[in-house]
C-alpha cells in the first residue's frame, strides 16, 4: 500500500526503516527467551507485523550477529533423518548487548514520547 505524507514520503518506506533499526534488538530479545531457528524467529515476528522481518533480511542479520559473537548457531538434525535446522542462542556478549540496547531504546522511547507530546 502506498501512502504519501503531503506528497513527500512513502509511509511504508519509513516503517521499513524503523523495522531495520529495531531488528537486532527484537532478535536478541526473542533469543533471550530461548533458542530459536531462523524460521522460528520469523514466525514469532510475523505475529507482530509492525516489527516483522522477511526471509531476505533475517538470515543476513543472523549471519552478521553470529560473526560478531552476539549469537551462536548450531545445526540440529532430527532423529528421523529429516531436514535439519540451525538453532540460535544468545551468547554472553549478546546478553550484554541486549541490556545496553534495551536501556538505550527505553531512553529513546521516553524522549520521543515527550517530543510527540504523548502522556507516558
Amino acid at each position: 500500500m502506498y501512502l504519501a505524507i503531503q506528497g513527500v514520503m512513502d509511509i511504508e518506506s519509513w516503517k521499513s526503516q524503523l523495522r531495520k533499526g529495531a531488528a537486532e534488538l527484537a532478535v536478541l530479545a526473542l533469543l533471550a527467551k530461548g533458542d530459536r531457528s531462523g524460521t522460528g524467529l520469523l514466525d514469532e515476528l510475523a505475529l507482530r507485523p509492525d516489527v516483522g522481518l522477511s526471509d531476505g533480511s533475517i538470515y543476513p542479520l543472523l549471519s552478521r550477529m553470529e560473526r560478531e559473537g552476539r549469537i551462536a548457531g548450531e545445526w540440529h538434525t532430527p532423529e528421523d533423518g529429516g531436514r535439519g535446522q540451525k538453532r540460535y542462542r544468545l551468547t554472553p556478549e549478546g546478553a550484554a548487548a541486549l541490556r545496553h540496547m534495551r536501556a538505550a531504546w527505553m531512553r529513546f522511547q521516553s524522549d520521543l514520547s515527550l517530543v510527540l507530546g504523548d502522556p507516558t
